[in-house]
């Protein structure tokens, strides 16, 4: 029988390490990666991730920022089969808890006083300001492709967006700049009996750092720019750079980053409709979550 594409790459990776065929264990798989724990002979475990583009540079986050001070896994093996990245990672085993608030700030801290590696993508003002009309373009593909019908309304949002996106962008190169996680959530963050370590790599790049502290508290519930207030101020009191409370673009700290990270996201989530995934039969579910992200857009960078 034909080895699965994962299990070829797996194959590779125990060679790599010189172990004999694991025991597999899904921790979590989606359609673009996938998690494993695999038990080797003799009881030694390792996580096995793999992932397909545009997800596919994790390794080289990962020891980049290993290289840079930043608590991570350790990358035991890594390599590529047939377009997909396949890791084998340090297992951190079970958290011991939930990363709070306080883990994420010591941990922001650390991420952004990194130093920064020019291997990575960097979105700068000019990308920044950029974002709305590249979700545009994305809308104007989906369309073509007699998908994303009946959404004038995302078309008329992410116009006024980009037409305010030049002025709305300033700030965007202030402190914090550097490491972006781009994933900062409670669950990339392991809190284990040795320390914590930052997971989750796969779209790491350089920018505005306060993009990462909009992220901690999700995108599930509506944006409270408030508790995110408090959570930057917690941020420069465990030494975050002080002009992450500066006002930027016209608008405060807490509404710039909270509007700037739901543009992200909006054009991530679009170019995935279109490019990574491309499956119709979800546009339904991206078209409601791109409409509702779009509406606190237009409320929190006031356009």
């Amino acid at each position: 029988m034909e080895e699965t594409p994962t299990a070829a790459l797996l194959s590779d990776l125990r060679l790599l390490v010189g172990q004999q065929p694991p025991v597999r264990e899904e921790v979590r798989v989606w359609s673009m990666s996938g998690v494993e724990r695999v038990t080797f002979p003799g009881g030694t475990t390792a996580i096995f991730k793999y992932a397909n583009k545009p997800f596919d540079r994790e390794d080289q986050a990962l020891r980049l920022a290993h290289t840079h001070g930043i608590p991570v896994p350790k990358v035991r093996a890594s390599a590529v089969h047939e377009g997909r990245l396949g890791m084998l990672l340090e297992d951190l085993g079970t958290p011991v808890r939930e990363a709070d608030d306080l883990d994420a700030v010591v941990a922001a801290v650390v991420l952004h006083r990194a130093h920064t590696a020019p291997a990575l993508p960097v979105l700068d003002e000019e990308a920044l300001r950029a974002l709305p009309s590249r979700a545009l373009d994305h809308l104007d593909q989906l369309c073509k492709a007699d998908r994303w019908q009946d959404t004038d309304d995302i078309e008329q949002a992410l116009d006024r967006i980009a037409q305010a996106a030049a002025s709305r962008a300033h700030g965007a190169m202030l402190e914090p700049f550097g490491w972006v996680h781009s994933e900062f959530h409670p669950t990339s963050l392991h809190i284990g009996h040795n320390g914590w370590r930052l997971l989750d790599f796969a779209r790491a790049f350089t920018g505005p750092g306060l993009l990462d502290l909009a992220s901690w508290h999700g995108t599930l519930d509506a944006p409270d720019p408030v508790r995110l207030r408090v959570f930057m101020e917690q941020y420069v009191v465990a030494g975050g750079a002080p002009d992450a409370l500066a006002e930027r673009g016209g608008l405060t700290a807490e509404a710039w980053a909270l509007g700037w990270h739901r543009m992200w996201a909006v054009e991530w989530f679009m170019e995935q409709a279109i490019r990574w995934i491309n499956d119709p039969a979800i546009d339904p579910g991206y078209i409601r979550v791109v409409r509702r992200h779009l509406a606190d857009i237009v409320q929190l960078l006031d356009v």
